[in-house]
């Protein structure tokens, strides 16, 4: 029975297609696919099918069933999709099957449930095995990319570089804004360093604790770090909580602390006006001698 039943279901392979799309379009207006466009929906859906008859016809798990899962995690789509699809592959391949045949009691439909079953679990299983894994090392990768977004240090003119700093500041990211603060001040050989807190939202005892850490840190191998974007509200709290900043200079803005910075290196910047003064002085002396 259980060779004819296959048999039967890959013979009129093409009459469950059709009852399958039939009832996977008719969801299309759910949460997940209402967004997604007709073509690349029917598309999935045509390609989402064939995986499944293919599996059953090898008598085993296909290597499409892996390739299909990290396709549909890298469109975006979400594990409901598989598991709601082969619900539904389930329920129409038993009606079909029950279609077919004259008499129809408890026992063959207990049959008929118990081999569609075998068929259908080792491919939900496979897919969700599948999708889990290749989601976990994408959401791996995704949050190494973060990690170094989340403290970049950034080199603006030599021997002066920048780390902006945006977010909130956990136990973690100040973990990684000091190993990426001393490591990028050593490989750019930066006499002064501005910390950023401009996109910090707040700043308690315990962020202020990890950017005197940075700082004090930052001074022990020779340079300077200067925390700018210490907004009015900011400033407030920290008089508050009585936290003392008096160790590194401080400015309100990213461009004071840059004109500071710039100071500490022997440099300044000057106007046009200002340079050809400079420039006609300098002759005037040399004419001069």
């Amino acid at each position: 029975m259980d060779a004819n039943l296959k048999s039967l279901v890959l013979e009129n392979s093409n009459d469950i297609v059709k009852m399958w799309l039939e009832e996977v379009q008719s969801s299309k207006n759910q949460e997940y696919t209402s967004t997604i466009s007709d073509e690349l929906f029917e598309s999935t859906n045509r390609e989402f099918v064939n995986v499944i008859f293919a599996s059953i016809e090898k008598q085993g798990l296909s290597s499409e069933l892996d390739d299909f899962s990290e396709r549909l995690i890298n469109l975006g789509w979400p594990l409901s999709y598989l598991t709601d699809g082969m619900q539904v592959f389930r329920r129409v391949t038993i009606d079909f099957i029950l279609s077919q045949s004259d008499k129809v009691d408890s026992e063959y439909l207990s049959r008929v449930m118990q081999k569609v079953d075998a068929w259908v679990g080792p491919i939900i299983n496979r897919l969700v095995n599948e999708y889990s894994g290749s989601w976990e090392h994408i959401v791996s990768l995704q949050r190494v990319a973060l990690q170094e977004l989340s403290a970049p240090l950034i080199p603006v003119m030599e021997n002066i570089t920048v780390m902006p700093l945006i977010g909130t500041i956990d136990t973690e990211r100040a973990k990684l804004i000091m190993e990426n603060l001393l490591d990028g001040v050593i490989k750019h050989h930066a006499d002064v360093v501005l910390i950023d807190i401009t996109g910090v939202p707040v700043v308690d005892t315990m962020v202020a604790h990890h950017i005197i850490q940075a700082a004090e840190a930052v001074r022990l191998i020779g340079s300077t770090c200067i925390l700018v974007g210490i907004r009015p509200e900011i400033a407030q709290t920290i008089v508050n909580l009585g936290i003392d900043l008096t160790k590194f200079p401080t400015k309100s803005s990213l461009r004071k602390g840059f004109q500071s910075a710039l100071e500490l290196t022997n440099r300044k910047i000057v106007t046009t006006e200002e340079k050809d003064e400079s420039i006609e002085k300098l002759i005037d002396s040399l004419d001069g001698e």
